[in-house]
């Protein structure tokens, strides 16, 4: 589409977006916009990102060992943007250690710890502005190492300590880690990576096209979500289209949302059409993590689909992937609906009832958390109703676009762009 810019508008460290380019390269973009091989594309970490600086400093060096030798010269991040510490990572990864079988399926990167610090004492938050003044800096972490190092030891009090929670635990006892850290990362300032988000107006309007590249899927919305399994951020278009509002009014806005041919899961959480049968079918890059777990796959579920697709607000087309599946499938099964649904009557008004199966629901993005938690608990409960369909690239995608009520205007067969097609022109 020839765009210029890519612009990151929620998550952090932890998008885990695979690219291989037609000549072989491939990289798992975590933090750098995923046209980062395109020569002259920039990347821009808006307010809405966390960032995990050391972590994005070793990417940007792994990128330029693949052939990007500009690579720092195409990234700036907003000052405004949320900083992670070496502590948020500790404390995340030792409350999933704590939570045992109960884990939340964390990437393990401290998105949730900073933000959840940045609400409760915003005036210790560590911006991207902050990055550049050292004094500050140090100030601050010493902070935030106080005050997550009293958190963590009230919960592991009583508590043997195993040895993965006592490597965690050493990060707030070595004092000269907060040094260390600020010197680890002083080439961001040399760099001149943090500017004001008058840098991204400016950016948007010397491009004809800019990409606005969410992480995460909308199930795993902060307000939307299924709770507990859910990310600290808003995972809808949201943040883009205030950003849009914000530095570039004018601009025509296409919204594009990309699905699978199948649902997957990285980690715990409701899974309604889960399969063992995909597992050995599906080849890709995403692979078992230590904090999320193994990546688990189920057919295509249609009201999930459809759940999200209201949460956002809709979009204008579909993008779908995975259409190479098809071919290592007989048929293609997808679900249309939920038996057993009881628990969803019980608990939500708005629900589409039709032949004796539930065929979607339309909960408010503000439910109080226990409502949550009880919709999560129904999601765990209820069994899909499957139908069946040809394992054609055109009967699918007309299915899907059937199942739910958008056009499906991209479709990508393949890992590389060589392998992404355009059905039908952006609507402007």
């Amino acid at each position: 589409m020839g765009a210029g810019v890519v612009v990151r508008y929620n998550g952090g460290a932890q998008a885990g977006h695979n690219v291989v380019t037609p000549d072989g390269r491939h990289h798992t973009f975590s933090q750098f916009g995923a046209g980062t091989f395109v020569p002259g594309t920039r990347t821009y970490l808006s307010r809405y990102v966390v960032i995990h600086p050391s972590a994005l400093l070793v990417e940007g060096d792994v990128l330029a060992e693949k052939g990007v030798r500009d690579i720092f010269s195409r990234l700036r991040m907003s000052e405004q943007a949320l900083v992670i510490t070496p502590f948020h990572q500790a404390a995340n990864h030792i409350r999933e250690i704590l939570r045992g079988a109960q884990r939340h399926g964390s990437c393990g990167v401290g998105v949730g710890e900073a933000v959840e610090d940045a609400f409760l004492h915003s005036e210790n938050r560590i911006l991207a502005a902050d990055l550049t003044n050292p004094t500050l800096l140090r100030r601050k972490l010493s902070i935030i190492r106080a005050q997550k190092r009293e958190q963590i030891a009230a919960l592991c009090k009583g508590i043997s300590f195993s040895p993965q929670l006592a490597r965690e635990w050493e990060i707030f006892e070595r004092e000269e880690l907060i040094d260390t850290w600020i010197a680890s990362i002083a080439r961001i300032g040399e760099l001149g990576l943090v500017v004001p988000d008058t840098i991204l107006a400016r950016w948007l309007g010397e491009t004809e096209t800019a990409v606005f590249e969410g992480a995460q899927g909308v199930l795993l919305d902060a307000e939307a979500g299924f709770h507990p399994y859910t990310t600290w951020s808003r995972c809808t278009t949201e943040n883009a289209t205030n950003l849009i509002a914000e530095l570039a009014p004018e601009a025509q806005v296409s919204r594009i949302g990309v699905m699978r041919t199948y649902a997957v899961r990285h980690g715990p959480g409701p899974l309604p059409t889960e399969t063992d049968i995909l597992a050995s079918i599906v080849v890709e890059h995403n692979q078992y993590g230590e904090w999320q777990g193994t990546v688990r796959y189920g057919w295509f579920d249609a009201v999930l689909a459809r759940y999200a697709l209201q949460a956002t607000g809709g979009v204008d087309m579909l993008a779908l992937t995975h259409l190479d599946i098809l071919p290592r499938l007989e048929t293609w099964p997808y679900c249309e609906g939920y038996k057993d649904y009881n628990e969803f009557e019980e608990q939500f008004i708005r629900c589409d009832i039709a032949d004796g199966v539930l065929t979607g629901f339309r909960a408010s993005p503000f439910l109080p958390l226990p409502q949550r938690e009880r919709l999560t608990q129904a999601l765990f409960k209820v069994k899909p109703d499957l139908g069946i369909c040809n394992a054609d690239d055109r009967q699918v995608i007309q299915k899907v676009e059937a199942l739910t009520g958008k056009p499906v205007g991209l479709v990508s067969s393949g890992p590389s762009a060589k392998d992404v097609r355009l059905l039908n022109p952006l609507p402007q």
